[in-house]
C-alpha cells in the first residue's frame, strides 16, 4: 500500500517534471526572436570612434544619415570651400570649359601674401577653365580659385567681381537649403565668416557630384595641363597631384576634396562607391592629414557595413 502510494507520488512528480520541461522548452522557443534585439542594439552601437571633432555620413542614393558626430556644428572648412567654387563655375549658363583665362599678377601676389596652396600658375599664361578646375580641385590651387572668381563674378573691378562670385556661392548654399553654411572667400581662406557643417558639406558635395565634369575631376589622381604662354608657345605644367589620398588607398573612392588651415585643422569631404552603392561624408577638424584619411576610412567602412 505504501509502495502504491509512493508509486503514485513518483508518477505525479515525473508528470510535473515533464510538464514543466515542456513549458520551459515552449518558453525558450517563444522568446528566441526577442533575443535578436540585443544583438541588433550592439550592431547599432558599433559606430566608429573618430578623432575629427565633426563627422557625417549618408547614403548618397536617398540622403539617409548613416553616422553623425556634431554634424550640425559650424566650423571653419578650409579648402573644402572649393567644392562650392567649382559648383558655381560649372553652373554658369553656356559654360565653355575651353575658354582661356589669362593669369594675372594679382593671383600670384595673393598666394604669396597668404602663403596659400598653389597650382603654380604662371603670370601671362592662358589657361582653360577646365584646367583651372583641375588646378582648383587637385593641388587645391588658391591661384586657380582667384582666377575663376575673377572670371565668373560680375563687376568693373576685380574686387567687385570677387564679391559678386562669393555672393553666388552663398546664393547657391541658400538654394540647397544649407542653413549652417556661409562663405566670405572663394578658396576657404576666410575672414571670420567662412563656415559650414559636416552635414551641409556632405549635401553640397552630393549635389556637386551630379555634374559629370565635377565627378571626373575629383576622382583624378594626377593631371598635366598644357597652357599657352604669353608668347604663343606651349607650356607643359608640372603634374598636379590630388591631395585626396583616399583615391589611392581606399577601394572604390571617387572624391571629393581636402581642406586644412590654422582654424579648420584637417578636413576631408569623401565619397566611395562599392557594389553600386555610394557613401558620401565629411570630417572636420581632425588632427592631421593622415588622421583625417583614417577617420574617413572608418566612416566609409561603417557606411557600407550599415548598407549591407
Amino acid at each position: 500500500m505504501i509502495n502504491d502510494i509512493q508509486g503514485i507520488r513518483l508518477r505525479r512528480a515525473v508528470a510535473v517534471a515533464v510538464t514543466t520541461g515542456a513549458v520551459l522548452t515552449t518558453g525558450a522557443l517563444s522568446t528566441a526572436p526577442a533575443q535578436a534585439a540585443p544583438a541588433a542594439a550592439v550592431r547599432a552601437a558599433a559606430a566608429p570612434t573618430i578623432v575629427a571633432k565633426g563627422g557625417y555620413v549618408m547614403n548618397d542614393a536617398n540622403g539617409k544619415s548613416l553616422y553623425t558626430k556634431s554634424a550640425d556644428t559650424r566650423r571653419s572648412t578650409g579648402s573644402t570651400t572649393k567644392i562650392m567654387t567649382a559648383k558655381v563655375v560649372l553652373a554658369q549658363p553656356k559654360l565653355n570649359l575651353d575658354r582661356k583665362v589669362t593669369i594675372q599678377m594679382a593671383y600670384s601676389d595673393y598666394i604669396v601674401s597668404k602663403n596659400a596652396s598653389s597650382a603654380r600658375l604662371i603670370v601671362g599664361d592662358k589657361v582653360t577653365v577646365r584646367q583651372l578646375l583641375y588646378g582648383l580641385m587637385l593641388p587645391s590651387g588658391c591661384d586657380a580659385a582667384y582666377a575663376l572668381a575673377d572670371t565668373y563674378g560680375s563687376g568693373k573691378t576685380r574686387a567687385a567681381r570677387v564679391k559678386s562670385f562669393i555672393g553666388k556661392m552663398n546664393a547657391t548654399a541658400k538654394s540647397l537649403g544649407l542653413k549652417n553654411t556661409h562663405f566670405d572667400s572663394f578658396d576657404g581662406i576666410g575672414n571670420g565668416k567662412n563656415y559650414s557643417t559636416p552635414r551641409d558639406l556632405t549635401k553640397l558635395a552630393s549635389s556637386a557630384m551630379k555634374s559629370s565634369t565635377f565627378r571626373t575631376i575629383v576622382k583624378t589622381k594626377k593631371y598635366t595641363a598644357k597652357t599657352t604662354t604669353k608668347n604663343g608657345g606651349t607650356r607643359t605644367m608640372a603634374p598636379w597631384t590630388n591631395t585626396n589620398t583616399l583615391l589611392s588607398s581606399y577601394s572604390g573612392a571617387i572624391g571629393v576634396k581636402t581642406g586644412s588651415g590654422p582654424e579648420a585643422k584637417y578636413c576631408l569631404v569623401f565619397a566611395a562607391t562599392r557594389k553600386g552603392k555610394t557613401v558620401i561624408g565629411t570630417v572636420l577638424a581632425s588632427s592631421s592629414a593622415t588622421q583625417r584619411a583614417t577617420d574617413a576610412k572608418k566612416l566609409l567602412d561603417h557606411g557600407f557595413k550599415t548598407l549591407g
